[in-house]
């Protein structure tokens, strides 16, 4: 007797009615996805890289015909507005056209200086299958950084997307599932923790892709130290700016208000911490006031709306815990602060705090909400001091006119990026990275590349 398919029913998250069906593979049937990749990976591999990249670039007219349809996938499972939805879109085919436009030079061999009587290069070979497990929060652009790279790379991919935003994985399917005579390219699939990390650690996976939290990383990490394959680990931060005195505070205010409160704050580099120079802390505070007051929060299918629910509703009482633990310590709530229902949505308000510290949670632990500490320091060693006491270690910036400054800064600050007056953005063409809880690994630019290789030496004696 024929075991009934479990299904996924996801919810949209201002409405709560349901936003699809989506069957939930078991284990044999993840075994025969990766068979089939595994063939798909056979016959890709021997495809050349320039040929590659056309196939990829056919694909990616699938997302250009269905953008309208692709952002309302995005805002009716996870939330975001509509407007910040169609701007994903942007991002993903910025990231995407740069690696295209990068992968044939990076991805060719590399000869070695002539050495009489030996010819020798370096190949970098395909890894095989790449399981790529991805979030809600930007379910294009987390996605986007390891399909078009693996792909590129010579790899077939299995794509476990979020339970939250499975429409996402099934236009990555379409898109990339059959190039010309290739199938089984792209796959995607839904799987309980369980069976997924076991086909990490009892079959032939060659390489993890995962975006999530930490205590998740720390499961994929687990189920791969099985077997002897890396993983790639991108899970989060607690990023934090410095607005030293010379910063232009009208810019700076702009810039990390929207940082941390874009997406409803639900964002792994989103700015959750600033140090404010003390010359400047009450003009930069009355700033983000007057920008928080601006926010329009409804339904995020209006182009109007600028802030939408949060994608989970229980998230919401975690936030509310830091932030009233921090006011028992003496904190200052200036703006928010609440939870606050808008028909069926939950939505967290655009908080800002004063007087914090980062003895507290709220400067302290990921809240992935629109929470904005708001910290008067003395001087540029204070602030740095303060955004390095985080265990995470995934971006930072400072707000300045003096590239000295800035210099300084980045050399001191241990993080995988440092922004100069800007924050929340990632150029496909640098590699992005983390250090400490933030993660390991690399995606984007060449480094992504090499990540999804092997290193193949060619030494040939010809004389």
């Amino acid at each position: 007797m024929t075991t009934p398919a479990r299904i996924l029913r996801p919810v949209n998250p201002f409405t709560l009615e349901p936003a699809g069906e989506y069957p939930i593979q078991d284990f044999p049937a993840l075994k025969a996805s990766l068979a089939a990749a595994r063939r798909a990976a056979q016959a890709w591999r021997k495809v050349e890289v320039g040929q590659r990249a056309e196939w990829l670039r056919t694909g990616l007219q699938y997302f250009e015909a269905n953008r309208g349809a692709i952002a309302e996938d995005i805002t009716l499972q996870m939330g975001k507005p509509i407007r910040q939805s169609e701007n994903e879109l942007k991002g993903f085919f910025e990231r995407a056209e740069y690696l295209l436009d990068a992968a044939e030079d990076v991805l060719a061999p590399e000869i070695l200086p002539p050495k009489p009587g030996f010819l020798r290069r370096i190949e970098h070979v395909p890894l095989g299958v790449v399981l790529i497990i991805a979030p809600w929060n930007y379910p294009l652009l987390t996605a986007v950084n390891g399909v078009a790279a693996a792909l590129l790379a010579g790899n077939a991919v299995i794509l476990k997307h979020s339970s939250l935003t499975p429409a996402v994985g099934e236009h990555f399917a379409r898109a990339f599932g059959k190039m010309g005579p290739y199938e089984d390219l792209l796959q995607s699939v839904l799987a309980d923790h369980g069976d997924l990390g076991k086909l990490i650690s009892e079959c032939d996976i060659d390489h993890v892709i995962f975006t999530g939290s930490v205590e998740g990383g720390r499961t994929v990490q687990q189920s791969a130290s099985q077997r002897f394959i890396d993983c790639n680990l991108e899970l989060g931060g607690k990023d934090g700016a410095y607005v030293a005195a010379d910063a232009d505070v009208a810019k700076a205010a702009a810039d990390l208000v929207d940082g941390a409160m874009y997406n409803a704050g639900q964002s792994c580099c989103g700015i959750e911490r600033v140090y404010v120079h003390q010359s400047l802390h009450g003009e930069f505070l009355g700033r983000c006031e007057d920008l928080a007051a601006g926010y329009v929060l409804g339904n995020p299918q209006e182009h109007r709306t600028t802030m939408g629910p949060l994608a989970s509703a229980k998230a919401a009482q975690g936030m509310l815990r830091q932030v009233e633990a921090a006011k028992a310590r003496g904190a200052k709530v200036v703006s928010g602060g609440q939870i606050k229902m808008i028909g069926k949505g939950t939505f967290f308000e655009p908080t800002l705090i004063a007087g914090a510290d980062n003895t507290m949670d709220v400067v302290r632990e990921e809240n992935f909400g629109p929470i904005l500490p708001i910290i008067s320091v003395r001087d540029d060693a204070e602030a740095v001091r303060l955004i390095n006491d985080s265990p995470y270690g995934l971006t930072s910036a400072i707000y300045t006119s003096d590239l000295d400054r800035a210099d300084r800064f980045a050399a001191e600050a241990d993080t995988g990026t440092v922004f100069m007056n800007r924050c929340d953005y990632l150029d496909p063409a640098l590699p992005w990275t983390g250090v400490r809880d933030s993660g390991r690994g690399t995606t984007l630019s060449k480094y992504g590349f090499y990540s999804l290789t092997r290193r193949k030496a060619i030494h040939f004696r010809v004389g």
